[in-house]
């Protein structure tokens, strides 16, 4: 295909009225430059498009056949323009969000909740993964939006400052009162016990060790888990002590079936956010989630 567009619509239009001069007067151009285009395409092609008469014009065979194909092609970006009129009208778009499987269940799915009953044609895709290859994800343009711990260099990135969450260390009573029949005493639990951590790999785990080094705290048995709901799960049945959010364990806290332990100091506070590009590419569907979340973050959802 070496015409541009604009020679196939003269010929498209032409050929749909008949006349050149009607073209000419649709296509807001002189008629000499409507003949002109169609007689440098009858060359490029090779053949006659149109019979002439003092009627007007008419399709050759060759034109006619050429004619269906340009007709299936203009007919296809009408469609497409109409579809796109009815996407933007609807606001149909597509969001695609990183976020740890624990901050989807208890920080992104309230939002999603109201989010999608207000915006329903808005398609969500969520990759559940840790922070660090949500960060990874967003700079290779994979996702567009993350929900994360506040990362400590932000570089391309722009936080938007959803709560600030506080580490805790909990377990059940039983269990802590069978490390005390072991003769460990209060001081020296972390040192005896099951500390029970997320994956090194994991942002919250790097964040929680950067304390424990800090505050001299030494662990000698720790097992390893892939997510947060499982933290918890394991502390509930009192496999031992484990590192968790507060407030995901709340309903715990106050029933008594889980307990927190005193710290020589509290975990700093951290902050937990949307990251997206500092300069995003256009995307009502990005734009419309974070000025719901806006929104609801001032108390208006």
């Amino acid at each position: 295909m070496n015409r541009n567009l604009s020679s196939y619509h003269i010929f498209y239009v032409v050929a749909s009225t008949g006349n050149i001069s009607k073209a000419a007067r649709a296509l807001y151009i002189s008629q000499p430059a409507v003949s002109k285009s169609i007689q440098k395409l009858e060359e490029s092609l090779g053949c006659t498009l149109f019979a002439r008469s003092s009627r007007g014009v008419t399709l050759t065979e060759e034109g006619a056949l050429f004619y269906e194909h340009v007709r299936f092609a203009f007919d296809a970006l009408t469609a497409g323009e109409e579809k796109l009129r009815q996407s933007l009208a609807l606001g149909v778009g597509h969001l695609r969000i990183g976020v740890s499987s624990t901050l989807c269940k208890f920080v992104l799915l309230p939002y999603l909740k109201r989010f999608i009953h207000t915006h329903p044609h808005i398609r969500i895709s969520i990759s559940c993964q840790s922070t660090n290859e949500t960060l990874q994800m967003l700079a290779a343009g994979q996702l567009d939006l993350g929900l994360v711990g506040k990362p400590e260099h932000l570089r391309h990135l722009h936080f938007d400052f959803v709560e600030a969450v506080e580490d805790i260390f909990v377990t059940t009573e039983e269990y802590l009162r069978n490390v005390r029949l072991r003769g460990v005493d209060e001081a020296h639990v972390f040192e005896h016990a099951t500390m029970m951590l997320l994956d090194k790999n994991n942002f919250s785990r790097q964040y929680i060790d950067r304390y424990l080094l800090l505050n001299q705290i030494a662990l000698s048995d720790v097992i390893e888990v892939s997510n947060m709901d499982l933290l918890i799960d394991f502390a509930k049945i009192g496999v031992g002590i484990a590192c968790v959010i507060r407030r995901f364990v709340e309903s715990e806290l106050s029933t008594g079936t889980l307990i927190a332990l005193p710290l020589p100091a509290p975990v700093p506070k951290r902050e937990i956010g949307f990251v997206y590009a500092d300069t995003p590419a256009k995307n009502h569907a990005l734009e419309e989630f974070l000025g719901f979340c806006r929104e609801c973050g001032a108390g208006m959802c």
